[in-house]
């Protein structure tokens, strides 16, 4: 019996030891930090005599730390319980020795300075003045964060050492008790006590050191103590004592057992009041692992999550007093886990009651115990979004939104056919993370993450009970709802939470937190939009659905009415406040309200909603233009001056592109008639076309640069658009085949598109815009793209064999290249000197090739007749035509360019004639015969001729009468 309580006795003796050695230790460290307290005080002191004293004065505080006569310091309190007086005789005290000055009580008109202040004579006012406003608190202060600074030797010596001594202590409790049992020296009752006073003891010597060996060691180690090392080992040992009688040994039976390892764990995190957060984190996992330790073959869910509840809660109240973080954190993180593997553990029917209150009394204990009202004490709040975003303090409020939002899609997934209670309780926690995020200006995330978890929850829906992808267009009307009504209603009420929170936001924290407003104002509409979408798409009546077209109504309706709300709020604050600039009125004036144009935008896409649900076809086409028309009168007529109406019709605009992109006919394929121009089509583009043009010409003079350029890009696509479709129902028989156009249609797109540039041009000349100016540009070069691809080599009908028509100049070479190439060169000249000259180039050079290719094929369809397709071949005739024709057109152009003073033009004829030049030299030497041949060359010396002195002309005509250099000499006469 002796043997097992030897290594007990001599635990004591340590830790007794232990404790005495830490105790001088404590007063020794006490010592020095009272000298260099002192150090510091006199080095000030020092400082200031040098302002107010005579330099002998100065020499004599440096050498023998004295201070002049009257002047007198006080030690701080609690310093060795005595007040260490300075000498005050400036005579032969180097060594410190008290004079009797230095004990008689100073006059009364001296006062005792308190701590850290010097109090100076009567006679001498300047230095009172001076050390009343100089106090020398400064070097004390630096001394004290000088001493505080960790190094690598303190963090491995003082916090490292403490902490693997704790857990080496736990394994030294344990490991003793494996040996009695090994060694069969004692029974397993006794075993088993004998493990439970050991960590009693330690438990209560860690105490015993807290309070009376190292007290002042406590704050400065706050999370390496050695008396919180002792009581965590003591506590692992006696929750290992207690498993070993519970599964071991069978001493004590489940509800004992769950006790009294609830009891020790919550009691270790109690203590974790007096030794630290790490402690507190023992405790923490103590309890997580309890319900493991004790496992049952009927478990209680209530009574698990009570336990897990009580456990949090705990945890709160502590970090609540000493304002922990990451406790808390890995408490939420511990309660999600032990939910999630319920889920997963249980069958499909049981019930879900119990996590989910356990999550929603986390979430109320977040918002309204800690960090609730206090996160002010962890962090300051900064504004701006990245700020916001990581506002203090992030862990918590991080972790308990991915626990909330995981658990509730969990719920979904483990039964998205969807049992009541589970989509329930899934919307509800979501509303609750979400509702954390209205109240709490810190919880930025839970409001996000609340958001992006119902648009999931509802997708998770959607994901089982989709069995077709509907098609809105060609009258097709299906219904897919037939089980999921609950679960249709639970979330569009869910969605409805969000612009019912947002504004409780707004109305409490709008004025003071302008980034999270944004954020809020963008989630009111969003997430009723998306999930009322998803539904409607999978489980809507295509035809006409009242319950996603009032829903979408009322949403519209009521963020009309917020927005009201915020725009009369903020221009009555300003008149309110004459002269006093609030955080609102400083943003209002810096910039757009964004949280009320944000509102704006969401009506317009919850009254969007509503058109998609309660119509189709052409009438949901015109009336979304017309809709965005109606934000844009509200604007024109004075209504409402809000910078947000205007964008609503852009945006209009791109939803209409968005359903012509998606059925082009607009009123489906079967519907539509085969009248040219005068069809379903005309209204179907044409009346939003005429909108939008009507709103850019509105806001022609706006000071939003922005608004305006999109809203006359828009117009101008728009108007490009209609008349393409158009012509391209026309040129098809009625149809709009995705089918490659010929050349003829073709033509008339190069035609409209380089009229549009021309024409936007004429309008940018007019009123400058750079959205004219460079859409005139980009219209200019897909037209030449298309030339260079299309009209030269893709649709030629020399390359396709097309028929050119039976007439011999109304044909298709006419529209193909001619007009094209009139066109261009039209364009080109309105350009000159008012787009860069690359551009104008451009323009000219694609007009050039498509006339020289209307004067080739006209050749060829001369000799050649309506076909001219290559594999004819070339008649004599035919080949000399060509030169002759190309030879005259480099007349023309020659004859343009010295009447016009054109230098494009003379070059261009420079070009043909070169062209004609080599055909004559490489093709018609080779292929011609007999008179063609002579008359070729014959021909082609003439011209050359002919234009070597036209060139003569014009050169003497531009320098005068000034002779060449190498004809000088002859017009002085022979020489004799």
């Amino acid at each position: 019996m002796v043997l097992p309580l030897f290594p007990y006795l001599i635990f004591l003796l340590l830790i007794i030891g232990l404790a005495t050695q830490r105790k001088m230790a404590s007063r020794v460290d006490r010592l020095e930090k009272e000298i260099k307290a002192l150090q510091a005080r006199v080095t000030g002191m020092s400082r200031l005599a040098e302002e107010t004293q005579p330099a002998a004065v100065v020499q004599d505080l440096a050498a023998g730390l004295t201070v002049p006569t009257g002047v007198s310091t006080v030690a701080p309190e609690g310093s060795a319980g005595s007040a260490a007086v300075l000498p005050t005789s400036a005579e032969g005290h180097a060594h410190g020795e008290p004079t009797p000055a230095a004990t008689t009580p100073a006059p009364a008109a001296a006062t005792v300075a308190p701590t850290d202040a010097i109090s100076t004579p009567p006679q001498t006012p300047a230095a009172g003045s001076l050390a009343a406003d100089r106090p020398v608190a400064g070097p004390d202060l630096a001394a004290r964060e000088a001493d505080e600074r960790e190094s690598l030797e303190s963090w491995l010596g003082a916090r490292w050492a403490v902490w693997v001594g704790g857990i080496a202590l736990a394994f030294g409790g344990l490991f003793l008790v494996k040996y009695t049992i090994e060694a069969g020296l004692l029974g397993p009752a006794a075993r088993l006590g004998l493990a439970a006073l050991f960590g009693l003891v330690l438990m209560g010597g860690g105490e015993l050191l807290r309070r009376r060996a190292m007290p002042a060691l406590s704050d400065r180690f706050a999370n390496a103590m050695i008396p919180g090392a002792l009581t965590a080992a003591g506590t692992v040992t006696l929750m290992g004592a207690i498993f070993a009688a519970h599964a071991v040994y069978g001493f004590i039976g489940q509800t004992p057992a769950f006790l009294a390892l609830a009891l020790v764990s919550l009691a270790t995190i109690g203590l974790s009041l007096l030794h630290g957060q790490a402690l507190a984190g023992l405790g923490l996992l103590a309890s997580l692992v309890t319900p493991a330790l004790v496992a049952s073959e009927n478990p209680n869910p209530g009574t698990l999550f009570a336990f897990l509840t009580l456990v949090w809660l705990a945890v709160i109240a502590a970090s609540r007093i000493r304002h922990w973080t990451v406790v808390p954190t890995l408490a939420t993180i511990g309660l999600g886990l032990w939910s999630l593997a319920y889920l997963a553990g249980v069958d499909e029917d049981a019930g879900m009651l119990a996590p989910t209150l356990a999550i929603l009394a986390m979430l109320a204990g977040t918002a309204f115990y800690w960090p609730g009202r206090y996160a002010s004490l962890i962090g300051p709040e900064r504004s701006g979004i990245s700020a916001l975003l990581g506002r203090m303090p992030l862990q918590t409020t991080l972790s308990i939104s991915l626990v909330t939002g995981l658990f509730a899609l969990a719920l979904l997934s483990s039964d998205p056919s969807g049992t009541f209670d589970r989509t329930t309780f899934a919307c509800l926690l979501l509303a609750a993370l979400a509702a954390l995020g209205a109240i709490r200006t810190y919880a930025v995330w839970a409001a996000i993450l609340s958001a992006l978890g119902a648009v999931a929850s509802m997708a998770i829906i959607t994901s089982d009970g989709m069995d077709v992808v509907p098609t809105l267009l060609d009258g097709e009307v299906l219904n897919t709802a037939a089980s999921a009504e609950p679960q249709i209603g639970i979330h569009l009420l869910l969605g409805a939470v969000f612009p019912v929170l947002g504004f409780v936001f707004l109305k409490r924290f709008r004025a003071s937190e302008e980034a999270f407003s944004r954020i809020w104002t963008l989630l009111m509409p969003a997430v009723p939009v998306a999930i009322a979408t998803i539904s409607f798409l999978t489980f809507g009546r295509l035809d006409r659905d009242w319950t996603h077209g009032l829903y979408g109504i009322a949403l519209g309706v009521a963020l009309l009415a917020g927005a009201e709300w915020l725009f009369r709020h903020r221009s009555s604050t300003r008149e309110s406040k004459a002269g006093v600039a609030t955080a609102h009125d400083i943003a209002g004036e810096t910039g757009m309200d964004w949280p009320a144009n944000l509102l704006v935008a969401g009506s317009f896409a919850g009254f969007t909603l509503a058109l998609h649900t309660l119509t189709n076809g052409i009438a949901t086409t015109l009336l979304m233009s017309g809709l965005g028309f109606l934000y844009m009168l509200g604007l024109r007529l004075r209504l409402r001056a809000w910078p947000a109406l205007p964008w609503m019709m852009a945006a209009a605009t791109l939803i209409v592109f968005g359903r012509i992109a998606w059925e082009p006919t607009v009123i489906g394929a079967n519907s539509l008639g085969t009248t040219p121009f005068f069809n379903a089509l005309l209204p179907g583009y044409g009346i939003p076309t005429l909108l939008v043009i009507v709103s850019a010409w509105w806001m022609r003079h706006s000071a939003d640069f922005r608004i305006r350029n999109i809203l006359q890009a828009l117009a101008s696509l728009s108007a490009l658009i209609t008349v393409a479709v158009l012509v391209r129902h026309a040129m098809n028989g009625g149809t709009l085949e995705a089918g490659v156009p010929t050349l003829g249609e073709q033509s008339i797109y190069t035609l409209i598109t380089v009229g549009f540039s021309g024409i936007l041009m004429m309008l940018d000349m007019k009123a400058p815009s750079p959205v004219l100016r460079i859409g005139s540009m980009i219209a200019g070069v897909i037209a030449t793209v298309n030339v260079l691809s299309l009209h030269v080599f893709a649709l030629n009908p020399y390359l396709t064999g097309e028929s050119t028509g039976a007439w011999p100049f109304v044909n298709l070479l006419l529209i193909g290249y001619l007009l094209p190439a009139m066109a261009y060169g039209l364009v080109a000249w309105f350009a000159r000197e008012r787009r860069p000259r690359p551009y104008v180039l451009m323009l000219a050079i694609a007009g050039g090739i498509l006339g020289f290719l209307w004067a080739t094929l006209s050749v060829r369809r001369f000799w050649q007749g309506e076909n001219i397709a290559d594999w004819k071949g070339f008649a004599a005739a035919e080949t000399y035509t060509y030169s002759v024709v190309w030879l005259l057109l480099g007349i023309v152009l020659l004859v343009l360019g010295s009447r016009l003073n054109q230098r494009s033009l003379r070059l261009a004829s420079a070009g043909l004639v070169l062209v004609a030049v080599l055909k004559v030299f490489l093709i018609d030497m080779s292929s011609l015969e007999g008179i063609l041949r002579a008359l070729s060359f014959m021909g082609l010396g003439a011209v050359l001729i002919g234009i070597g002195l036209f060139y003569q002309r014009i050169l003497v005509k531009k320098d005068g009468n000034r002779r060449p250099a190498d004809s000088a000499g002859a017009a002085e006469g022979p020489r004799p």
